[in-house]
């Protein structure tokens, strides 16, 4: 795997990585402080975030405080290259930042995702070892869908009316700054809730608010339900809305913990 690092000012590294289908993701590295000096968090956004987006900053900050930290940009996002499919080839991103985790010489690597990001590591992590990709050590899925093509609430339709139309798609490149690809899925990807079964026994957490406007609580618990007993964690947080915008500093570090509590790190 080929890809650039050069220090930042910050204190950080940053990288341009390539994925195994040759598209160039932005990507900062916080090393790890004090305890949690073995484990690497790799943060995966939601739609229309990026690395430099002030939610992730701060997801990243609060989590760095329970190991090294991986922020990314997903395709079509930020200052990375492509056009984004909106939790298809994204896999191949998170891959890339989870591989480059294990480069840096992290003995574990989790992977904590959010909306968008919280789909794509769900099926990362359940993909199995025959699609050739990172294997990581712990999951946390932050307000996922649990199915494609949900259109049950109004932020959820204009969402697909951004995603499908020529117009969204343009509204979508000028006022969100992220790019997506035009063509259909083909194939259709596996869906979190079916990608679900197959993470056991990687420890997994499942993070849903009540307040979710995007996706009711039917599609944790369904997820939940698919992970099988013992398969996952379930945490239906009061008052919580919807992914990394909504995620204040208690409830990333309750879930900091849960990843040092589960991995048992040094």
């Amino acid at each position: 795997m080929r890809f650039r690092v050069s220090p930042l000012t910050s204190g950080g590294q940053s990288a341009v990585l390539l994925t195994s289908d040759g598209t160039r993701i932005e990507a900062e590295h916080l090393a790890a402080r004090g305890v949690g000096r073995d484990l690497a968090i790799v943060v995966a956004h939601g739609f229309s975030g990026a690395l430099e987006r002030p939610a992730v900053r701060r997801a990243a900050g609060v989590l760095n405080r329970s190991g090294g930290v991986f922020t990314f940009s997903f395709r079509g996002h930020g200052r990375s290259g492509g056009h984004s499919t909106v939790g298809d080839r994204e896999v191949l991103d998170l891959d890339a930042a989870v591989r480059w985790a294990r480069r840096l010489g992290y003995a574990r690597v989790a992977a904590v995702g959010f909306s968008m990001g919280a789909s794509v590591v769900l099926r990362h992590a359940g993909a199995g070892p025959g699609a050739g990709l990172a294997p990581v050590d712990a999951v946390v899925s932050v307000s996922s869908p649990a199915r494609w093509y949900y259109r049950g609430t109004a932020p959820m339709r204009r969402l697909h009316w951004v995603v499908t139309r020529p117009t969204g798609r343009l509204v979508s490149r000028f006022g969100l700054h992220t790019r997506i690809n035009s063509a259909e899925w083909d194939p259709v990807p596996a869906s979190p809730v079916e990608s679900v079964p197959h993470i056991a026994p990687t420890p997994l957490l499942i993070v849903h608010g009540d307040r979710d406007t995007y996706f009711p609580l039917d599609h944790p618990r369904s997820l939940a339900e698919a992970a099988g007993e013992g398969g996952a964690e379930l945490w239906i947080e009061p008052g919580f809305g919807h992914a990394e915008n909504a995620a204040d500093e208690k409830l990333l570090g309750r879930i900091g913990d849960w990843l040092t509590a589960r991995v048992g790190v040094r």
